[in-house]
């Protein structure tokens, strides 16, 4: 039996046959399609001739045979015999069962898997039709917090003076106080520190004179832009932290 024309088999190499389809559905379906043969009313002797005839050219060559070609052969041949054999006499409410109906049905699930397949491989994939570049990039995510109120500064500001004047002294004396000094001692407070909470750049102790130099050093940081004051959520604690910390981060 001569093998087909359009079959290409390299001497003492016919492993390469097998490759080329993906079991003895795929062989149905290629015979099926390539002599234009309907699916849904396969004339089930020439596919089953065609079909052995591959077989048969595997077997010629010595090749061990896989057991599911086989199987599909025993198939063919059954579906072929059944067919042969004259038709019962069907009753009116009894349906005619047709001996290919099983094979039908396969053949249009592999086809239809097999067309999703292609689909899916035609689409671009990694490491075949691009590569994937991975890009270091060296960043620091900074927390930003809201601003905060005039209004809840304010009202921090008249509790730490209500606090200096419950602990103020009758004894009056002169004291030279800087607002450089003082902000020199808000930087070192903050040193180290990723924010503090208003209040305790100011003492409990602390005398009025005291709390107005401090609180006019800290204003006086904020408006160089040494130090920022944040407020997480309204009417909550006040924060400052220094913008040397920031940056440092």
């Amino acid at each position: 039996m001569e093998a087909p024309q359009d079959l290409f088999i390299p001497p003492d190499a016919l492993e390469v046959f097998l490759d080329t389809f993906q079991g003895p559905l795929d062989l149905l379906l290629y015979l099926i399609r390539k002599h234009n043969l309907e699916v849904l009313d396969i004339p089930m002797a020439e596919l089953t001739r065609q079909y052995m005839a591959y077989v048969e050219i595997m077997r010629a060559n010595q090749l061990e045979l896989a057991a599911e070609y086989l199987l599909m052969t025993a198939l063919l041949i059954e579906i072929k015999s059944r067919m042969l054999l004259p038709r019962p006499i069907i009753r009116a409410n009894e349906d005619d069962i047709d001996p290919r109906a099983e094979l039908v049905r396969r053949l249009l699930e592999y086809e239809q898997m097999k067309l999703a397949a292609l689909r899916l491989n035609e689409m671009p994939q990694a490491e075949r039709d691009f590569t994937l570049v991975n890009v270091l990039i060296e960043q620091t995510v900074v927390k930003r917090l809201p601003g905060v109120n005039v209004d809840d500064l304010r009202n921090a500001w008249i509790t730490l003076v209500a606090r200096a004047q419950a602990n103020r002294h009758h004894r009056v004396t002169r004291a030279e106080l800087s607002v450089r000094a003082h902000m020199s001692r808000i930087m070192r407070d903050l040193r180290g520190h990723e924010f503090i909470e208003f209040h305790e750049l100011f003492g409990p102790s602390a005398r009025v004179d005291e709390v107005v130099v401090t609180f006019l050093a800290l204003l006086e940081l904020v408006k160089e832009s040494l130090v920022e004051i944040t407020q997480p959520q309204p009417i909550g604690i006040i924060y400052v932290r220094s913008i040397d910390f920031l940056t440092a981060v």
